[in-house]
């Protein structure tokens, strides 16, 4: 039931984010006069549909997107302009007839392409700083509204031993852990360490780590009352693995002490550090994507392990939204906590992929109003005509080569997430 509700939770999460992105193109179109004829969630056939006023609203076969029909997108070919010849000239052609069919008579004025370059750049902009601030929304819910899971200086559980094993399972011979050898009690709450005073668990076991092995004080708050034990830190040996596959092996002090744990509702400004840092990770991550897509297929038809931080397609996300739900030791809260998160990162990437400056794109047709804003600048600097609006149809070509490539990108991330996964361990 709860992997059911996961891959619900994601999908549902996908379809909601979808639609908000193309309502912030469509709310700012909408107020700046421009004639929205569609708002469909999905591509393909469509399954369902309902005209409300002037705009189409409906869902489509495939739920991979969605899209708002903004009328008049591109603008007549400019004066004296002679057509090329060839398929890419057809395409542009093409396109400059669709969208001039679909301006009503007597409604030139109401077409996307007669907006000033600032309002362009807000309605192109509309949908990916929907995602932000989606993201930010789900990251502020996650971290404040639930809070995070922080460990305190209370005391948990004392261990009966020191744990020869890396399991960390008491088995016969192993010797009693100094906590226990001390008289330390679940409830406990430690207040200074050798002397050192504690009021966060990192100043305990920074104070542990430092301390050394020779016999120390351990001061706890008994009941109200503060209560002294002698303890002798044991010496306990820990690996770790470097990220070329070295081990290694690491003598440090251990007393054994398991904490506590209550949820820290961190502040609006910690929601938004951390949608930061995702953000400027994903920018990273977009950055490279060629590299990561052709790593992808390494891994998905060769014999190099998958990275766990390989990009993935939505499937990808659906199956490391299944991992979570069946965590055996999670509780349901930090299940909806991980999912959250996981939308939460799920809105930035479309924030910032849809920001690359290239059609289809909203980062292409963001380029392109700036670039009609800087010309008709330039022209009221020097007191030239006016410019006619940026002829984004011949940028055509471009974009069916760009929803070539996302297309072929997506078949073989949805493949190498079906035969390949990523997984969380």
């Amino acid at each position: 039931m709860a992997v059911v509700i996961a891959v619900l939770v994601v999908v549902v999460g996908i379809i909601v984010s979808i639609a908000l992105h193309e309502l912030g193109h469509m709310v700012p179109a909408k107020l700046f006069g421009v004639r929205v004829s569609q708002y469909m969630i999905g591509f393909g056939p469509t399954l369902w549909s309902r005209t409300r006023g002037e705009t189409e609203y409906g869902f489509k076969a495939i739920p991979a997107g969605g899209y708002v029909r903004l009328v008049g997108m591109y603008a007549p070919a400019p004066e004296g302009h002679r057509p090329r010849k060839g398929w890419f000239g057809e395409m542009t052609s093409a396109a400059r007839e669709a969208s001039a069919e679909e301006i009503l008579p007597g409604q030139e004025f109401r077409a996307f392409y007669r907006l000033s370059a600032p309002k362009k750049v807000v309605v192109m902009l509309g949908g990916p700083v929907m995602n932000l601030v989606i993201a930010f929304v789900l990251t502020l819910i996650a971290l404040t509204a639930i809070g995070v899971q922080t460990p305190t200086t209370t005391v948990g559980t004392v261990p009966a031993c020191v744990p020869t094993a890396s399991d960390g399972v008491c088995r016969a011979g192993d010797p009693a852990a100094p906590s226990s050898a001390a008289g330390l009690q679940a409830g406990d709450t430690v207040v200074s360490y050798g002397g050192t005073a504690v009021s966060s668990w990192d100043e305990l076991a920074d104070a542990i780590a430092h301390g050394g092995t020779d016999a120390t004080t351990l001061v706890v708050d008994r009941d109200g009352h503060d209560v002294t034990l002698d303890v002798t830190p044991a010496e306990r040996q820990t690996q770790s693995t470097a990220d070329d596959g070295t081990v290694t092996t690491t003598t440090v002090p251990y007393v054994g002490i398991e904490p506590t744990f209550s949820r820290d509702h961190q502040s609006p400004a910690t929601a938004a550090s951390q949608t930061w840092d995702i953000t400027t990770q994903t920018v990273g991550l977009v950055a490279q994507l060629p590299v990561k897509v052709v790593d992808v297929a390494r891994a998905t038809f060769g014999d190099e392990p998958r990275d766990a931080d390989s990009v993935m397609s939505v499937v990808g996300v659906g199956r490391v939204a299944v991992d979570v739900a069946g965590a055996d030791q999670a509780s349901v809260v930090a299940r909806v906590q991980a999912m959250l998160l996981l939308l939460a990162s799920l809105n930035v990437a479309l924030f910032v992929f849809n920001l690359i400056p290239l059609v289809p794109l909203d980062g292409g047709h963001v380029v392109g109003a700036l670039y009609e804003g800087a010309k008709r600048t330039v022209a009221r600097v020097r007191r030239l005509p006016r410019p006619g609006p940026a002829d984004t149809a011949r940028m055509m070509p471009v974009a069916y080569a760009m929803f070539g490539l996302l297309t072929v990108m997506g078949v073989l991330l949805i493949y190498a997430d079906i035969v390949d996964p990523v997984r969380l361990t």
